[in-house]
């Protein structure tokens, strides 16, 4: 009988043992074992194993989608890790963890490095035997059997309803946040000195219709650091997209180790003397690198240069305290007596506060080089972008 996620037995199953139904979010990261799931063969007793084409072409598929793939397989780790290298797959899977444990043990700790919930978490496995060990212990993971494999694919789980540039290098953003927490780990000295050492660099620009994808996802992910928590469609983003009064922007991060991906986004709306912040939007992961307050900054210094003030869309929620105090610490006000406010159109969100700032020049980040496009002085045209650069980050020697 094949097992589901909810630890019990499937009530039908399709085709190849595949589970008939599999309810649930979608699926963030794929666990696998190795001996007669990923490879056929059992590596310690028959010396040699062959990978087949289409679990290579599962492995690959799934990378592209972004969701993560690991390993939980008892087997000597070195002789195990140099068969995956030798069959050119090594480097699609993060934590892999094997060893003699339980595989519960090693699916538990994946997720939790990961920092996934564990209905987010899927595990494959040729014996009955370790599906039910980790069903049982971990009721929440959804199991399969190794004959599903191939057509994983397929089924809506492993299906995310947005695959955008981000998603596709999900992996090699997760490796080198992993070897990033590695340095900052060894790191001696003040925080500061470190930062420097990352050698950040910040690009902020013009969404292009190709980009959008990127921003609707992060609108969707982000709920500590979103300003009001609303979503905007596609649809929506397209249509402000060709607005010669928005401004639909998008930050991303890239550091020494690789990049950080898009960490922000901005929907701003220009009248002749403010500038309306509806929606800013940092990702949680930049957030102790001072990304956000690199973005607040330049958004300020950028309105003090045209001779505008600002207004910001803040509507608090149960998670997106540190975006309040990040507005409350960048200078912003609820309840200024500006008559700036009047040209804006009235709230229509409940709830919505409308907090005003008087900008005046601020300080490049000495930790961040940030290039962007110069707002201050009206586009002439899609895609025209100016560089407005902060100190140039060095390690130190």
């Amino acid at each position: 009988m094949t097992t589901t996620g909810a630890n019990t037995p499937a009530a039908a199953t399709g085709t190849h043992g595949v589970p008939a139904a599999h309810p649930g979010p979608v699926l963030k990261c794929l666990v696998w074992d190795l001996d007669n799931t990923l490879w056929q063969g059992t590596l310690l007793e028959d010396g040699e194993v062959t990978l087949p084409d289409t679990v290579r072409d599962v492995v690959v598929e799934l990378d592209s989608r972004g969701i993560l793939q690991s390993v939980a397989s008892k087997n000597d780790h070195e002789t195990a890790w140099a068969r995956l290298e030798r069959l050119g797959i090594a480097d699609y899977f993060v934590l892999p963890r094997i060893g003699w444990g339980p595989k519960s043990d090693s699916v538990r700790r994946i997720a939790d490095t990961l920092g996934f919930a564990l209905t987010t978490v899927a595990f494959i496995d040729d014996q009955p035997a370790e599906r039910a060990e980790v069903a049982h212990h971990l009721p929440e993971v959804r199991c399969y059997e190794a004959e599903a494999a191939p057509f994983l694919p397929a089924r809506p789980e492993f299906a995310p309803p947005l695959q955008t540039v981000d998603s596709r290098r999900r992996r090699q953003m997760y490796q080198a946040g992993f070897r990033r927490e590695a340095a900052r780990a060894g790191a001696t000295g003040p925080d500061e000195d470190f930062l420097r050492s990352l050698e950040l660099d910040m690009r902020i620009g013009r969404a292009t219709g190709e980009e959008l994808s990127r921003v609707e996802e992060l609108t969707l992910r982000t709920s500590q650091m979103n300003a009001t928590g609303v979503h905007y469609s596609d649809a929506d983003l397209r249509r402000l997209l060709t607005d010669p009064g928005h401004e639909v922007l998008v930050v991303t991060l890239t550091d020494r180790f690789g990049p950080h991906g898009a960490v922000g986004v901005l929907l701003l709306e220009r009248h002749p003397d403010v500038w309306h912040l509806k929606l800013l939007a940092t990702s949680c992961r930049v957030v102790s690198f001072g990304a956000g307050a690199t973005v607040l900054n330049w958004l300020i210094d950028e309105a003090a240069r045209a001779g505008v003030h600002l207004m910001a869309d803040f509507r608090p929620t149960e998670r997106n305290r540190m975006m309040e105090i990040a507005y409350r610490f960048a200078g912003f006000l609820d309840g200024d007596p500006c008559s700036c406010g009047a040209a804006l159109a009235r709230a229509a969100a409940d709830g919505l506060q409308r907090l005003h700032l008087r900008p005046a020049p601020r300080p490049a980040s000495t930790t961040i080089r940030v290039g962007a496009v110069d707002l201050a002085r009206r586009r002439s045209g899609p895609g025209t972008r100016a560089v407005h650069t902060g100190a140039a980050p060095s390690r130190p020697s």
